[in-house]
């Protein structure tokens, strides 16, 4: 296990990701991260890193070349949306979420190589992205890519994803649906109340991977005390999984007060995700943790969560 720092991937680049002024997933989301986590003390507590493009090989990992060139032609024009009208095709929208893919391989990259030994990217953890279409304002799913990179480039087998933010990680689960060595744990506010509508509890996986994935609904108004008592599952599904890298998306659209889900967690429980994933990563002796900031539409929600993440990163 490195005995490195944590590392924050930040910058004008990834804070770029996004479809306006105004708009839930708008530019000052970083901004209002970064302004309460240099309150806090921590910025001199961490390592600094920077965004990077993420090539179209990388991309390619995941997502099909015919999606890939399409986002590239709309992207260029900025007319019209991505999907069905959730996305907006944005001009400059490629570069930008290249930015993004590329920040989260940055976190894969200084964790394998021992220049940190845990990440934290703010504007990343796009997870509704499916493997040829952009969905929920997420246009490429750098959690995708960087498991693949993580397998391709590094060798890591078995990688454990859990997602606590209020909806469910559908581009992820049904990515690596039949994908044994892809384990999953989300816990989200139940489909019946909440886009996308997946993420059951019977959906477990299919073929060879059934079993390794975990989904936990949340029933609307739900808040720490119900966290907590599911929480212990999870944590026992990736002990037996015994993963190599974990991933944890930590939107903080799962707070109470955010404009457009209906859980009303805390910090609290962000905290103890982040504190109890470490603390597993650390036991099975490798350390390794990549957090990825995720939703979250209430901007002091977010700022608050994301920097309570990165406290329990440093430890």
């Amino acid at each position: 296990m490195s005995s490195a720092g944590v590392m924050l991937i930040s910058g004008d680049a990834i804070a770029a990701y996004g479809f306006g002024e105004g708009h839930q997933f708008g530019p000052d989301r970083h901004d209002a991260f970064m302004r309460e986590f240099q309150s806090s003390g921590l910025a001199t507590r961490v390592l600094h890193g920077e965004p990077r493009l993420a090539t179209e090989a990388e991309l390619t990992s995941f997502h099909t070349p015919r999606y890939v060139h399409f986002v590239h032609e709309r992207s260029a024009s900025g007319i019209g949306f991505l999907d069905g009208g959730d996305t907006p095709a944005q001009r400059g929208i490629y570069s930008s979420a290249c930015s993004v893919v590329g920040a989260t391989l940055v976190g894969v990259e200084v964790i394998m190589k021992g220049t940190a030994r845990r990440a934290f990217v703010p504007i990343a953890g796009l997870h509704h992205a499916a493997r040829d279409a952009a969905a929920g304002f997420c246009v490429f799913n750098d959690i995708g890519v960087a498991i693949e990179q993580l397998r391709k480039v590094y060798g890591v087998k078995r990688i454990a994803y859990v997602d606590i933010d209020a909806h469910h990680g559908d581009g992820v689960y049904y990515g690596f649906i039949d994908d044994p060595d892809v384990v999953l744990v989300d816990i989200h506010e139940d489909g019946s109340t909440l886009y996308p509508g997946t993420g059951s509890q019977d959906e477990i996986g299919t073929g060879a991977a059934a079993g390794t994935k975990l989904h936990l609904p949340l029933r609307a108004g739900a808040g720490d005390a119900q966290f907590q008592a599911i929480w212990p599952k999870a944590l026992a599904h990736l002990q037996a999984a015994n993963p190599d890298f974990i991933i944890l998306q930590c939107g903080a659209d799962s707070i109470a007060g955010d404009p457009i889900t209906h859980l009303q967690l805390t910090t609290q429980s962000h905290a103890q995700a982040a504190r109890e994933l470490c603390a597993l990563a650390d036991r099975l002796g490798h350390g390794r943790v990549l957090a990825l900031g995720g939703g979250g539409y209430n901007r002091r929600n977010l700022a608050l969560a994301w920097t309570a993440v990165v406290r329990q990163l440093i430890g």
